[in-house]
């Protein structure tokens, strides 16, 4: 009787993975299936229906994309330095407005958090119409300032909550401590607070960054098509048909992604994400 119960049991274990494997093995799919068919028009040659691999495989759309006249190497210039150009005005902002809503007791302390959800909060298509139109006014339509100023106010929303976390989540008796022993305001805050908010700062800078690299509908509002971005083309291309092109540019743009969220697992930690909004 007992070895039967205890069959029966092992069993039964045993079976309750079939429908777990499932599951995971469905996840996957759905996870890794479409990578997979990205890589595999990276090297496609010759693709079609009804064939589910490629019949031809090689590099030639590789040096095609990265030809002077292909258009990614520009495009992956001007993505990279909005990117960048965007990360710093944004932290330029973002660093004393976290610091102002972590120490200081501002009133309508939760308004001012959620104003910087606005620009999140309304359709980007409506938003950039009329910011476009703004900026053909005033001369920043097409150009390299007016893009970072529109990725900005995108950036912002990362770049102020995570900092407020970041800075909510250092000791306040730690600037104290520093302010007895002789050290001024800045002093302190350059030399304790900062430091110690350096990890939950480049996670913000890093949310930031890949929402830049991969912003489309601002990009080609204020932008296109005097400043060409790698959205942009990868747009164009799988519009005209050209997966092998579009495949290359999107693989361009995912493996940046992939990197940096592996860094912002290691540096924003949970003491911060429990502070977000608070």
């Amino acid at each position: 009787m007992m070895t039967t119960a205890s069959s029966s049991r092992s069993l039964l274990a045993a079976l309750w993975w079939v429908p777990r494997g499932i599951v995971f093995g469905l996840m996957a799919f759905f996870i890794f299936g479409p990578l997979a068919n990205l890589v595999l028009w990276t090297v496609a040659e010759k693709w079609y229906f009804p064939y589910s691999l490629p019949l031809e495989y090689g590099f030639s759309s590789w040096a095609k994309v990265f030809a002077p006249r292909g258009g990614a190497l520009d495009s992956l210039r001007n993505s990279l330095v909005v990117a960048v150009l965007t990360v710093i005005v944004s932290l330029i902002l973002a660093i004393p407005a976290g610091y102002a809503l972590a120490r200081l007791k501002l009133p309508l302390r939760s308004a001012i958090l959620l104003a910087f959800l606005i620009p999140q909060a309304f359709p980007n298509l409506t938003v950039y119409v009329n910011v476009a139109r703004i900026f053909y006014e005033i001369g920043l339509n097409g150009t390299i300032p007016g893009v970072v100023l529109v990725h900005v106010s995108h950036g912002l929303v990362y770049a102020v909550w995570i900092a407020t976390a970041a800075f909510s989540a250092i000791d306040t008796e730690l600037e104290q401590a520093a302010r007895v022993t002789g050290a001024g305001a800045l002093r302190a805050f350059f030399d304790i607070t900062l430091p110690l908010a350096a990890p939950g700062l480049m996670a913000s800078a890093i949310f930031v960054f890949l929402e830049s690299l991969d912003e489309f509908t601002g990009s080609y509002f204020v932008g296109a098509p005097d400043v060409n971005m790698l959205p942009l083309l990868l747009y164009t291309t799988a519009s005209g048909g050209n997966y092998q092109i579009a495949s290359i540019t999107a693989l361009l743009l995912l493996i940046p992604s992939l990197v940096f969220m592996l860094i912002v697992e290691r540096f924003l930690k949970a003491d911060v994400l429990s502070r977000v909004g608070h």
